[in-house]
């Protein structure tokens, strides 16, 4: 069993951002720059920006932090987008999710420049690849498949499970682990309400779990020699914690990973390369 390091990876991609930046630099290039938006004081949506802010110091990116309360309308909320669409020293941005009840995601995301969509989220850019062509892809499935190249993990002819249909997780890592150019794979989506689940992961050659259930993976859904990727990410109180919780993927880890030929492990596995992957799509934002 090998396990993926996402977050010796993550650093050493951004190692590499950070010199391709200085090199734009040196000959005149433009700095990159991302801006963020956070609305309220999530403690999950603090973290993950602090993050985003504490790359884009390590990429040489420049960064903006625009903050609003949780009482914020919608339309000063697309007022700022559009401030930052139109932006020409702004690169990309990111409207950090989730957003309070009163506001329109969707209307939010689809109010976003394509162009600076760096999340990936925007229909034109989920479109896009759907089809193939070129566009900023969501940040966690293009964590996924970078860190199955980096590890030189044969994905074509593979049988592979995503468990999870989510917009942000399932539906995007199914498209590309389908796709000739990405993983070139037989792709399975299950569900909580899947009928036969087990025996479709028992037959899987790769599991991609982003379900949402702490330990849901268990050694009798594996098979010997698969490689399994960790997406989960959920709060479980542990009163051994100074936090009073921990991270639990959606794996049992413990008993899966003797199985396996490669695993992610939570954390340190998939979570680094999301924000690796918004550092990526920022890179190519910049250099457009």
């Amino acid at each position: 069993m090998q396990l993926i390091d996402g977050k010796a990876t993550a650093a050493q991609i951004k190692a590499e951002i950070a010199e391709r930046v200085r090199q734009i630099v040196a000959d005149g290039g433009k700095q990159p720059h991302l801006a963020a938006v956070l609305v309220g004081h999530d403690g999950g949506s603090e973290t993950y920006v602090k993050n985003k802010v504490l790359a884009c110091e390590a990429c040489g990116f420049k960064s903006t932090l625009i903050r609003y309360e949780d009482d914020v309308t919608e339309e000063e909320l697309l007022a700022c987008v559009d401030r930052l669409n139109q932006n020409g020293d702004v690169d990309g941005f990111i409207v950090q999710l989730p957003l309070p009840k009163h506001i329109d995601e969707q209307r939010v995301t689809e109010a976003i420049d394509p162009d600076k969509d760096v999340d990936g989220f925007h229909p034109v850019n989920v479109g896009r690849m759907a089809i193939g062509l070129p566009c900023f892809i969501s940040a966690t499935p293009l964590g996924i498949m970078t860190l199955l190249k980096r590890y030189n993990i044969e994905t074509s002819g593979k049988k592979c499970v995503v468990l999870g249909r989510s917009n942000i997780v399932g539906k995007p890592m199914a498209q590309l682990m389908m796709q000739k150019q990405w993983g070139d794979a037989t792709v399975t989506v299950c569900h909580s309400h899947s009928p036969q689940l087990k025996e479709e992961c028992r037959q899987a050659d790769i599991i991609i779990a982003a379900i949402g259930r702490p330990g849901f993976v268990t050694e009798d859904m594996v098979k010997e020699g698969a490689v399994v990727i960790d997406v989960g990410t959920t709060r479980v109180p542990d009163a051994t914690r100074k936090s009073g919780f921990r991270l639990s993927g959606d794996v049992d880890f413990e008993n899966v990973a003797p199985k396996c030929s490669y695993i992610t492990p939570v954390p340190g596995g998939v979570g680094p390369m999301t924000i690796c992957s918004l550092m990526l799509n920022t890179l190519q934002a910049g250099t457009k």
